[in-house]
């Protein structure tokens, strides 16, 4: 599309061509000086010139056209440029699925090992008549439970790395995804939130959105132009001769100066037609571009509040979790006093690792959050983009206001 723009723009300057022919003619060649008999002469003619032609863009139908593959290019990009923060975003997002479930595998595990070493004693307990049964079928379920626990996060672990390395372009079977880990990732100390226009600049989807409706503005000029008179302007020079070695003579040059005009006269009412389609095609790009731009800011303030909620659970989570180990250091205390036995300690274990748990689910939660925003705000793709059609991307800070199509052009259908 970029060297369709290009070839478009082209359209600006005069056409020089070069020609060459060779002919066996039977007949007078008048031009040549040779009148016309009752025997007609068979002779060769050979001929070579350029010829340069050039169409005056007087109402605009030329600069409109270039204006509108000058937006679909720019469209293109920004479509590529959403694709790549998209595959960004998603790497991103199984990565931290895959480190918070392996985290939680681990805690899970070891609320199992303290559930296992609960059984044998609560059973041991239970032989020696010293508890009912209930106690020790009640540990048994507990023990069944964590353990129903493992299945699906090992298999939610799996799927992530399955779609990981697709995401990077192998084959799931030849691909070892790194060992992640919750620890390896940091929050941002300031997220990137600025005001909706910013937010406009930066994100590809409606930077496209905005090309596409800069290209319908651009049609209804085109069809507009399209309803004037065209004018074309040519010349041509050259020399003609019955033999190759006399084209270099000056005798034998020969010229043409051409001026033509073109103008619709009745068409059936085709060509207000494809100017009201046009126009229509127009204010469907708007209510698309409004949609996505809607779209975009409703993401990010549902990605806000959620990170929002997410600090308070976290917040939350961690109080207890800190409550929790304070139980669990008391108990061992406890337990290495004498003061108590070996089941309440194990208990104290347990519920330790169950809320550890909750506690990596929720950071997890915080850390996608994060993530998603990011995407949602344009994630900085800018910095990466070598240039755009039209423009050179600025690595040092986001695009200017000189970077995207000029809003007040594509908000209304010039003509």
């Amino acid at each position: 599309m970029l060297a369709i723009a290009w070839r478009t723009r082209r359209s600006y300057a005069p056409q020089i061509d070069a020609s060459a022919s060779a002919e066996r003619q039977k007949g007078p060649p008048f031009a040549l000086g040779i009148r016309p008999s009752h025997d007609l002469p068979i002779y060769n003619l050979y001929s070579a010139g350029a010829t340069a032609s050039f169409t005056p863009d007087v109402f605009g139908l030329t600069g409109r056209r270039v204006e509108q593959q000058q937006a679909l290019a720019q469209n293109q990009a920004y479509q590529l440029a959403a694709a790549q923060l998209a595959v960004t975003g998603n790497v991103v997002h199984q990565a931290l699925i895959i480190a918070a479930a392996r985290q939680q595998i681990a805690a899970l595990e070891a609320s199992i090992t303290a559930d296992e070493k609960t059984l044998a004693l609560v059973r041991q307990k239970y032989t020696d008549g010293k508890l009912a049964r209930t106690d020790l079928l009640t540990v048994q379920a507990q023990l069944a439970n964590d353990r129903a626990l493992l299945p699906p996060m090992r298999q939610e672990v799996a799927v992530a790395q399955d779609a990981l390395a697709v995401l990077v372009g192998m084959a799931p079977a030849s691909f070892s995804p790194p060992d992640f880990d919750l620890a390896d990732f940091t929050l941002p100390a300031e997220l990137p939130v600025g005001l909706p226009s910013a937010l406009a600049e930066r994100r590809p989807d409606i930077l496209a959105a905005e090309a596409r409706l800069h290209a319908a503005s651009a049609a209804v000029g085109v069809a507009d132009a399209q309803m004037y008179p065209n004018f074309t302007l040519s010349a041509s020079v050259g020399t003609a001769a019955l033999a190759t070695h006399s084209l270099g003579g000056g005798s034998n040059l020969v010229w043409t100066l051409f001026g033509g005009l073109t103008a619709p006269i009745f068409h059936g009412g085709a060509l207000t037609a494809q100017k009201r389609a046009a126009i229509d095609r127009f204010h469907a790009e708007l209510a698309l571009y409004r949609q996505t731009v809607l779209t975009g800011l409703g993401q990010v303030a549902d990605l806000l509040r959620s990170l929002g909620h997410d600090a308070e659970r976290v917040q939350a989570e961690r109080q207890a979790l800190d409550a929790t180990g304070d139980a669990l250091h008391l108990a061992q205390h406890r337990y290495a006093l004498g003061k108590t036995g070996r089941l309440p300690l194990l208990d104290a274990e347990r519920r330790e690792q169950q809320q550890r748990v909750s506690y990596i689910q929720v950071r997890a939660q915080r850390y996608l959050d994060s993530a998603q925003l990011f995407v949602a705000l344009g994630g900085g793709w800018w910095r990466d983009v070598d240039r755009l059609p039209g423009q050179r991307a600025n690595p040092a800070r986001q695009p200017s206001s000189a970077a995207v199509p000029d809003r007040r052009r594509a908000l209304e259908p010039s003509q």
